[in-house]
């Protein structure tokens, strides 16, 4: 049984690496302002070069079926905040590869959902991304 998260606190420090920050403050910025944000296309592009398409397309995506299958509010940080709120901790873990109980503590959604595979994908993406640029060595 998942609790829900009422709390915006910044209860968790920034992720370590370079390629997870972004991937964080890219969701930050397409669920605060809209999925067809510059901000975040310009960041896509500047970490992914040509292949920034694919990159802005799995988090627009993730951030499309969290909406979709969540069951309750989703809290995040504004995109500058020096923390993560437990919320984004979660959506972390999952783009970490973390399974269905994460999922469920973060949507309160029992049901299986697109949200693990898109996260999952965004993941990989992003490790792709800090391997070509050197980042995670």
């Amino acid at each position: 049984m998942s609790k829900s998260n009422n709390s915006t606190v910044l209860d968790l420090p920034l992720p370590a690496r370079r390629h997870e920050t972004l991937g964080l403050v890219m969701i930050r910025r397409l669920a605060g302002h809209g999925l067809s944000d510059a901000r975040a296309t310009m960041l896509a592009l500047d970490a992914a070069g040509p292949r920034f398409r694919k990159l802005l397309l799995l988090t627009r995506t993730l951030v499309t079926e969290l909406a979709r299958s969540s069951r309750r509010k989703i809290y995040l940080a504004p995109c500058c905040a020096a923390g993560m709120t437990r919320d984004e901790g979660l959506i972390m873990s999952l783009i970490g590869g973390a399974g269905l109980d994460v999922s469920e503590a973060l949507t309160d959604n029992t049901q299986p959902n697109t949200a693990i595979a898109s996260a999952h994908a965004l993941g990989e993406e992003l490790s792709e991304i800090a391997l070509a640029r050197g980042w995670r060595r």
